[in-house]
């Protein structure tokens, strides 16, 4: 096994390493998303179909705004000078 070989698998092993802001990121998920869309759903069933489409929206959109500050905005997108 070469060093390269070694680098290689353990860059390999990195991607599906648990880590705290895999974790963070994957409950922002699931509450943007799946919490978002059920607490909407139960209060179009009790009759406050408007007030469920707000909480929709601000569940969805505070998970974008979450994401893209946390994780988007800091990156360095920049091509080769």
């Amino acid at each position: 096994m070469t060093d390269e070989d070694a680098e290689a698998e353990a860059a390999d092993g990195q991607l599906f390493e648990l880590t705290r802001d895999k974790v963070l990121l994957v409950a922002l998920l699931v509450v943007g998303i799946a919490g978002s869309g059920l607490v909407r759903r139960y209060l179009g069933e009790l009759g406050y179909n408007g007030l469920g489409a707000l909480v929709f929206v601000l569940g969805y959109g505070g998970m974008i705004f979450a994401i893209w500050y946390g994780w988007i905005r800091p990156m360095d997108i920049t091509g080769p000078n």
